[in-house]
């Protein structure tokens, strides 16, 4: 019974990162693109909002996935962990 719980919080660890780079994402587009509207000025602050969403969302997902695979011994020799002798 508690597996399922444990798995269905290991799943938001990664939805909620990954739709805060969405969002992020979208953020940056929408502040480019409405410089083309009719006063021609980029929303400076939206844009470095959405960047900065869309960076700690893509870094939380990345490190997941290379600590992940590192623990699996998926990565090249020199991203092992170095183990003295």
């Amino acid at each position: 019974m508690r597996a399922p719980f444990y798995r269905f919080i290991a799943i938001l660890l990664l939805v909620i990162p990954g739709l805060t780079a969405t969002y992020g994402f979208l953020a940056m587009k929408d502040a480019f693109f409405a410089q083309f509207d009719t006063d021609g000025h980029l929303l400076w602050g939206k844009f470095i909002l959405g960047l900065i969403l869309f960076l700690l969302g893509v870094a939380f997902i990345g490190g997941w996935t290379f600590f992940r695979d590192r623990k699996r011994n998926y990565v090249a020799p020199r991203f092992k962990p170095n183990r003295r002798k």
